[in-house]
């Protein structure tokens, strides 16, 4: 019987964090095919490991998980290099970037399979299929070039509930890497573990790759779940904190608050993602009892403070401008730091109106510091997503833009930070532009140093703060040369790149 090879690639500096996707999918298979990890973020040469497991030619399946972003920069070459040297392996993708963007993917010719959703069942069902030459067009959540070469995409599964799925791996990962390195020193505590509570989100917002994928749903795994999986993990290996990886933990108050009870006596620290008009619909009990359990911020996309950009934008819900504004003040009697993400940027009929939108987001997110000083803010440009369909999808493509048409141009120097919001290469966004949400972005960050930045001593803040305040207070934001060089020569951390 083949093994499994699955591979984790690279997603970023410093710290490693739980490989979950590959773990969920490994534990579909677990005691009924041999597999083997290979995670990029913690090997000097990944390619030479996975190279090393195909050599034994105990491995036929290569499973790859590819989040848009920073994972493609291994994934790309590295699925090229694979099939070239081991031309008999079958190579399976999963993740938010296969789905989105399968055509380019498929036509690589070096990625056989693309796993269009949760795999926990997609996968084993394919790989029993592929083992015992049986036919695979009726297994859900498949992309799959046939002979002919035409692209066939399977019907999408429903959601399936997660407490019945098989409890993940983490004992076996031990056996490849050290858990214990999986839990890095964070803002949150000095052992803070991952963890995937539930899939999906019930919004459509059009910028945002997790619709196509989920299509508006959500299933989450039971509040009593969370807290054995995660309690298994301190108790074992010392875990004092906890990032929420959901698109959307808070969607339910109830199982929020349950979670909270039974993690309240741990001592653990942990973050979340919500949506604002979500949780301003939660009691003040339920707020504070959040905070007493360890809830120390949580991460919302705020998007824009105009309600126009927010129609344009899909967001739908409830949300609304001074609802982003008073909600940042509400929280602020809780003692949970709210982390607003904003995104800048956004097609518009003239150039003059674009930057009508940037400088009326600046001052919004002026407004919301002056709410809640605490207030961490993320800047985003706006990249496109392939929601085939959405308005806004319909409009960036009548306006010039276009994704790569081949897969290694993901990984070209001009595409290389688009995934990331960094730079979007957009034909409506003009340098100036672009240079003007930099430079704002740079005097915020000098003025309101992130709390996220462990490195950062209480001098070190002051100096940033002293060397802001002037551009800050009177909104002059060009060259900001003095804030960047502090910000070099300490390394500054920015949670939109690199988490806490």
């Amino acid at each position: 019987m083949n093994k499994i090879l699955f591979f984790n690639p690279k997603s970023a500096e410093g710290k490693a964090r739980f490989p979950n996707s590959i773990l969920s999918i490994a534990a579909t298979v677990e005691g009924r095919y041999g597999w083997a990890v290979v995670d990029g973020n913690r090997e000097a040469d990944p390619y030479q490991k996975l190279k090393y497991y195909l050599e034994t030619g105990e491995y036929k399946y290569i499973g790859f998980t590819v989040m848009p972003g920073p994972q493609t920069k291994q994934a790309i070459p590295f699925a090229r290099r694979l099939k070239k040297d081991f031309p008999s392996s079958i190579m399976i993708w999963g993740g938010y970037f296969p789905g989105n963007h399968y055509q380019v993917v498929l036509q690589s010719e070096c990625v056989d399979f693309v796993v269009n959703g949760p795999g926990e069942h997609a996968f084993p069902k394919l790989i029993d299929a592929l083992e015992n030459n049986q036919p695979y067009e009726l297994i859900e959540n498949l992309i799959y070039r046939n002979l002919s070469g035409q692209v066939i995409r399977t019907s999408k599964e429903d959601l399936f509930d997660q407490d019945p799925l098989p409890a993940l791996p983490y004992d076996r990962l031990d056996t490849f890497y050290s858990v214990k390195k999986y839990l890095g020193r964070t803002f949150l505590g000095d052992h803070t573990m991952s963890y995937h509570s539930s899939i999906g989100c019930p919004f459509k917002c059009s910028f945002c790759a997790v619709v196509p994928y989920y299509e508006a749903r959500w299933k989450a795994k039971s509040a009593r779940t969370i807290y054995k999986d995660i309690k298994y993990i301190k108790d074992k290996w010392g875990a004092d904190a906890i990032e929420f990886t959901d698109n959307n933990f808070f969607v339910s108050e109830k199982r929020a608050v349950e979670f909270a009870n039974l993690i309240m006596g741990e001592g653990m620290s942990w973050w979340g993602m919500a949506r604002i008009d979500t949780m301003d619909k939660y009691s003040d009990e339920s707020l504070t009892t959040l905070r007493n359990a360890g809830c120390k911020i949580i991460f919302f996309g705020a998007e824009s403070g105009s309600n126009t950009i927010l129609k344009h934008l899909d967001k739908g819900g409830t949300q609304t401008g001074e609802q982003i504004l008073r909600f940042a003040s509400r929280l602020r009697k809780f003692g949970i730091i709210p982390e607003y993400s904003f995104i800048l940027g956004t097609p518009g009929p003239t150039a003059e109106k674009v930057m009508e939108q940037i400088d009326f987001e600046i001052a919004f997110i002026k407004q919301v510091k002056k709410a809640n000083p605490d207030t961490e803010i993320i800047i985003y440009l706006y990249s496109p997503v392939a929601t085939e369909g959405s308005d806004l999808y319909n409009q960036v493509k009548s306006l010039g833009f276009e994704f790569p048409a081949k897969l290694e141009d993901w990984i070209s120097p001009q595409w290389e930070g688009f995934d990331v919001r960094r730079n979007p290469l957009t034909p409506w966004l003009q340098p100036y532009m672009i240079d003007k949400i930099r430079n704002f972005e740079t005097v915020l960050n000098g003025y309101y140093p992130t709390v996220s930045d462990i490195k950062l001593n209480p001098v070190k803040r002051q100096m940033l703060r002293l060397s802001a305040g002037l551009r800050y207070n009177t909104s002059v934001y060009n060259n900001p040369y003095e804030i960047k060089l502090l910000q070099k020569l300490w390394k500054y951390r920015q949670p939109e790149l690199s988490g806490f």
